[in-house]
């Protein structure tokens, strides 16, 4: 006989279904009322668990902390422009599970503070793996440091990292966002973010990120034909 899965807890569903109507309607537009009607729960069963909207945004900004800090722990083990893209496509897939967050950020923080200094020490965490990651590229010989060092590389690729879903929604404010077109806006940030790199890249690794940019470019056409 199969065993019956336990009921998910209702905290549990309240967090789900918010993140799937912020990252579809942004998050201004969501109402608490509007998440408790799809859940087909009282307000009062949804303020009991997230007494604002706030601790709604709050608790899941610590799911994305969740998914990402694993991710930026694994950067001293990047090597080569391989283990970049990688890390790369990585971090993407965590901002794209979570992007209200980069879709509103200026909203957001505007108005809340454990969010603003939680947003800083998450873009200080990126900025300090990333940078670590070029040092450890560098030390395998993936890559020559450039003159000033690692710093402003390593910040321009998080200003990548962290705005790009705002420059893709921009651009087709109607259909970048939603779930169909995940892999490829990854792709094509990827491909931007890693780009930085071919500078200062030794001779092979910059043959091997350019066949992977050639690669992802072709895939996010055929992606963007095929929608």
């Amino acid at each position: 006989m199969a065993t019956r899965k336990a009921p998910r807890r209702t905290a549990e569903r309240i967090l789900e279904s918010s993140l799937a109507l912020f990252n579809r309607f942004g998050e201004p537009n969501v109402s608490t009322n509007a998440i408790s009607a799809e859940l087909r729960i009282s307000p009062g069963n949804l303020h009991y668990h997230f007494p604002a909207k706030d601790d709604l945004i709050n608790a899941l900004f610590g799911q994305y902390e969740a998914a990402l800090h694993p991710v930026l722990r694994a950067a001293d083990g990047v090597t080569n422009v391989e283990d970049a893209w990688f890390f790369v496509h990585s971090v993407l897939e965590a901002n794209w599970q979570y992007r209200f967050i980069y879709r509103n950020l200026n909203e957001l923080l505007s108005r809340n503070l454990r969010l603003e200094a939680s947003m800083r020490q998450t873009l200080d965490d990126l900025t300090r793996s990333l940078h670590q990651l070029l040092v450890t590229m560098q030390q395998h010989h993936s890559v020559i440091a450039p003159p000033l060092g690692w710093a402003t590389v390593s910040r321009s690729m998080v200003l990548l990292l962290v705005f790009w879903l705002s420059y893709e929604y921009v651009l087709d404010p109607r259909h970048a966002l939603e779930d169909e077109n995940a892999q490829t806006a990854a792709m094509r940030s990827a491909a931007h973010v890693l780009s930085l790199l071919a500078p200062y890249a030794a001779p092979d690794q910059r043959a091997h990120l350019q066949r992977l940019i050639d690669t992802y470019a072709e895939l996010a056409r055929d992606e963007a034909a095929v929608a």
